[in-house]
């Protein structure tokens, strides 16, 4: 009897992750379609700055009730801070590159990282990835390739920086996994602290004059990646980073459902096609862990899934 609650409590704790993982994705890419309007007219290291004073606005009464002294009090400072620079590292590059290539192509390498983060996991996580998983990661990415339609600019210079913000992101994830014992305010202060100062770096000498509503949206979109980071944080304490991974994909229906709201974009049949691609293999994969967990371990392939 204790170990079906046990089963039930674990299975309901994944299934809040993928709530908590779902509704991230879905702050992100609204958090994206803000950062590529505002990067149109401002600097990185401006909009790094106001975005991370916004974050404050939230941060700060989590903080308050913590303790500010819970911030130093953390486990492993080395990963800590490899931790921060590559969330750090992860928005910098994210809008660097979205400054100057259509945001459909930076979305096409930030898909790649379930595909890192499967990986990573596998190796330093020990959550043991099968060939069936392994490869309706791939058909997944397949099927965002399909429905974006990367265009030649992807060859250029800034996508190097997509390339390198998608990698640094799917670190990042994999290292709050790591330190999920890590209280959630901490992770994302640390990190929001680090992007901070790095904007502070960068927008010497490239700061411009904004309106009410530029400074707005700014502290606005701080508002909304906090959020996300909080959600996506709190998701990988509760599901494995392999099982959450690959519903990043989801990513690309949020951007199709903003795009049909705000600028009644209607997506043609390539984009369907691409997205079906999408929810196949993130419900296969969703499947196959469930069939892990839920089944006899004589009845599941030794392949490890």
């Amino acid at each position: 009897m204790k170990t079906r609650t046990a089963v039930a409590t674990t299975g309901n704790l994944i299934m809040t992750g993928v709530v908590l993982m779902l509704l991230g994705d879905l702050l992100f890419a609204l958090n994206d379609a803000m950062g590529k309007w505002l990067m149109t007219s401002f600097a990185v290291g401006q909009v790094l700055v106001i975005r991370s004073l916004g974050a404050f606005i939230l941060l700060g009464p989590m903080i308050a009730r913590q303790g500010p002294m819970a911030l130093f009090r953390v486990e492993q400072k080395g990963l800590q801070f490899m931790r921060v620079a590559m969330a750090t590292g992860d928005v910098a590059l994210f809008y660097a590159a979205v400054a100057y290539l259509p945001l459909a192509d930076v979305m096409t390498f930030y898909m790649a990282g379930p595909i890192y983060i499967a990986a990573l996991s596998h190796f330093f996580l020990g959550e043991k990835i099968g060939w069936r998983r392994w490869l309706a990661v791939l058909v997944g990415f397949a099927g965002v390739v399909i429905a974006l339609r990367p265009s030649t600019a992807m060859l250029s210079l800034p996508s190097l920086f997509g390339l390198a913000g998608s990698f640094s992101f799917a670190l990042s994830l994999v290292m709050s996994r790591y330190l999920r014992s890590t209280s959630d305010t901490t992770l994302v202060t640390w990190q929001t602290v680090a992007a901070l100062a790095t904007g502070i770096g960068l927008s010497i000498g490239h700061w411009q004059p904004a309106t009410p509503i530029d400074w707005s949206g700014m502290l606005l979109l701080g508002v909304v990646a906090t959020c996300a980071h909080l959600l996506i944080t709190r998701s990988l304490k509760l599901a494995p980073a392999s099982l959450l991974a690959p519903l990043q994909y989801t990513l690309l229906l949020w951007a199709i459902v903003l795009g049909y709201i705000f600028f009644n974009d209607i997506p043609d049949m390539q984009i369907v096609i691409g997205a079906a691609i999408i929810v196949f293999a993130g419900l296969f994969i969703f499947h196959r862990k469930n069939l892990k967990e839920t089944v006899p371990a004589e009845a599941v392939p030794p392949d490890g899934h």
